[in-house]
């Protein structure tokens, strides 16, 4: 069980520890900012996107198609944006992504266990 104490330690470290707004403001570049907005709006509309299809799956509504629709392409702007500024193409990104995914479901269908070892992952520790 925590204290009093305990709480004003915690609060006390995140004080000590999270960087200064005013100095992640200063020395942010153009081109940080552009990537953080794009990254922030991926996290924002993939939240939208989850409260849509959370409707539809755990409140057993419609889906609501439209909304998943503009969704799904707000995700895209966003995404496009981040590629774009960090100098990545959309085929990269494909293709990096098939390269992965086929090294670790190489039997070429999925499998928990494939899944699970994530062959992909092997000798980046």
């Amino acid at each position: 069980m925590s204290t009093y104490l305990d709480y004003v330690f915690f609060e006390n470290m995140v004080k000590a520890l999270a960087k200064d707004g005013a100095e992640i403001k200063k020395q942010l570049t153009p081109k940080q900012t552009h990537i953080l907005h794009m990254a922030v709006g991926i996290s924002g509309e993939s939240g939208e996107l989850l409260d849509a299809i959370k409707k539809c799956c755990i409140y057993q509504k419609p889906l609501d198609r439209v909304n998943v629709i503009e969704e799904l392409g707000d995700l895209e702007f966003y995404m496009e944006g981040l590629r774009t500024g960090l100098g990545i193409t959309r085929e990269e990104t494909i293709k990096a992504n098939i390269n992965k995914l086929g090294k670790r479901y190489s039997s070429g269908t999925y499998s928990n266990e494939q899944a699970q070892a994530r062959a992909d992952k092997e000798g980046e520790e």
